[in-house]
């Protein structure tokens, strides 16, 4: 069952060579628990792998990979306004989104295309065009690994925030997500007021979710690289949010700063504008680089390994500190 020596190039969308000592993959939670309790993996660090779109491997893994291949979706109950749909954490988040366009389910149409497995959706708290996945959340199922309990977590628990959750800090490693349940729409409201949907939308009367996930499909197509063609794990840098008064300090400067007013007292700046203007965009060096199309986007042309992307990432970091006193944040997790 638990296989040794086992590369992780197939499993993480960087396409980064690393081994991993440990590696198993589990379709059912008596596989999963009794992988956790192996005499032969007792002790060591365990790391869960979904789709591996959102990671950077940097170094061999000493200890035991988990390969979520948790499968199903199902509903669990409904009413005139509400559809309740569980998804195990192993199905892919876009087929999911695809599910949920099929039957009319409304509420995660913006949220098409956006790579990786259910399960890491409520970690990462992913989001896209005005909503994130704490919009439409209801519940998940975990199992924690040092004692194989099953715990559910409501949403307040969860502590969602930009990008992140209680997954990303305090209980990090310390949970495996089995299973995910969103609150989905049966009469929907769209989100269209992001401008590029609008420009997708504008010969369409009346839109409907398909309309606007198939808009926010090909916005993603045309700026994004596909990680089957080229290594990437979408946006490597979060937005950072600054500050009024230092915004106000930046635009005085640079007036056609990109910004997304959060409250009075924050704002949101657009990290790829930051990261364009400092001279990164289309950068390549060697076989890796920042896309030509987005500058979020660190990608990997091939044979790059993860400390030549970490370092990249590094360096930006650096830059953008030094140009504009800003401090961006990784959204990829580094191992």
């Amino acid at each position: 069952m638990i296989q040794q020596n086992i590369s992780l190039k197939p499993f993480n969308t960087f396409g980064i060579e690393q081994s991993a000592k440990y590696f198993v993959s589990f379709s059912s939670i008596d596989m999963l628990k009794s992988a956790l309790v192996d005499p032969e993996t007792q002790g060591l660090e365990k790391l869960v792998l979904g789709g591996g779109s959102n990671i950077l491997l940097t170094k061999p893994f000493n200890g035991l990979i988990l390969k979520n291949n948790l499968r199903g979706i199902s509903i669990q109950k409904e009413d005139e306004k509400f559809v309740w749909v569980k998804s195990m954490a192993g199905e892919g988040w876009h087929d999911f989104v695809m599910f949920a366009i099929q039957n009319d389910f409304g509420g995660i149409e913006n949220l098409s295309l956006i790579p990786g497995n259910v399960g890491a959706a409520p970690m990462q708290n992913i989001g896209a065009y005005g909503v994130e996945i704490k919009d439409v959340f209801h519940e998940l199922e975990a199992m924690d690994i040092e004692t194989g309990d099953e715990v559910r977590f409501t949403k307040k628990r969860c502590q969602f925030g930009y990008r992140e959750s209680i997954f990303k800090r305090a209980f990090k490693n310390k949970y495996i997500i089995t299973s995910v349940t969103l609150k989905l729409t049966k009469q929907h409201t769209l989100k269209t007021s992001y401008g590029a949907i609008k420009d997708e939308l504008k010969n369409i009367t009346h839109p409907n979710i398909k309309d606007v996930s198939d808009a926010v499909i090909r916005i993603r197509q045309s700026k994004l690289p596909d990680p089957k063609e080229i290594g990437n794990s979408g946006s490597f840098f979060k937005n950072p949010v600054i500050p009024m008064a230092q915004f106000k300090l930046l635009q005085e400067k640079f007036p056609e700063i990109a910004n997304y007013p959060v409250n009075k007292h924050f704002v949101k700046i657009a990290a790829g504008w930051l990261i364009d203007q400092a001279g990164w965009k289309g950068k390549t060096i060697d076989n890796y680089g920042v896309h030509k199309n987005q500058a979020l986007v660190l990608v990997n042309y091939g044979g790059a390994s993860g400390e030549n992307i970490y370092q990249l990432s590094e360096d930006i970091l650096n830059d953008i500190k030094s140009k504009y006193g800003i401090e961006l944040e990784r959204e990829v997790n580094i191992y």
